[in-house]
């Protein structure tokens, strides 16, 4: 089994990476479509870095601290949790040609592409530098709202990419003739032949049989006659 070696740790680090990716193991004709999903993740995560600072400036600007908190906590919770929620199961996806997959990649995408759009819109509090809190912002300070545009441009460009990206994945998915009942066939079967599955199917058919061979033992039958017998001796 191959090492693991994502993310790319520095050695002084006391931790190991997560996740094994090697972009060589997916089919040819898939790789390019995952390492640009690929680079839409590492353009996500860095639009949440700059999206810190443009609240940042937000705050010092004149802005609330409510943004500048939301900011650091889109940051911490949204950069490892895209690439686990949505680009992990577009690469095993792409890898295996999983419908199950891309059924996960599928759900969860849409919901990043919503949340890009309201992001890339800037609803005041949310903690992104979006278009209401940048253009409302110009008025107080310029230098501020110049930086904030920049983030607000970014994640702009992310809804748009990730709605391309979607729709993409969606027409090659469909285009191979994938559906939503060969994801569940492909669930049940592979529930199936899991081992796990598999053994604990076989205990509880051994103990059925066993408790049917015993329930039918005659050994295991009570016998009437001896009994009166024995009653009427007494």
């Amino acid at each position: 089994m191959a090492e693991n070696n994502f993310p790319p740790l520095p050695e002084f680090i006391p931790l190991k990476p997560c996740f094994y990716q090697d972009f060589e193991e997916i089919p040819e004709q898939h790789r390019s479509m995952c390492k640009k999903i690929y680079y839409l993740w590492m353009l996500y995560s860095v639009t949440l870095v700059v999206n810190f600072v443009g609240c940042m400036a937000w705050m010092f600007g004149g802005g609330g601290v409510t943004n500048f908190g939301m900011s650091l906590m889109w940051l911490i919770l949204f950069t490892p949790c895209s690439y686990v929620c949505w680009f992990r199961p577009v690469y095993k996806a792409f890898k295996t040609d999983s419908s199950f997959n891309f059924m996960a990649f599928f759900f969860v995408f849409m919901a990043q592409v919503v949340i890009s759009i309201f992001q890339a819109i800037g609803i005041p509090g949310w903690g992104v530098c979006g278009w209401l809190g940048t253009i409302v912002f110009f008025s107080t300070n310029i230098f501020a709202a110049v930086i904030m545009l920049i983030p607000t441009l970014m994640f702009t460009a992310v809804a748009t990419l990730s709605f391309i990206a979607l729709t993409t994945v969606h027409n090659l998915y469909r285009g191979t003739g994938g559906s939503m009942s060969k994801a569940q066939e492909e669930w049940a079967s592979g529930a199936w032949k899991n081992p796990h599955v598999q053994q604990a199917a076989q205990q509880a058919a051994l103990g059925a049989v066993q408790g049917g061979m015993q329930a039918q033992d005659p050994s295991n039958t009570p016998d009437y006659n001896n009994q009166m017998l024995i009653q009427n001796e007494i």
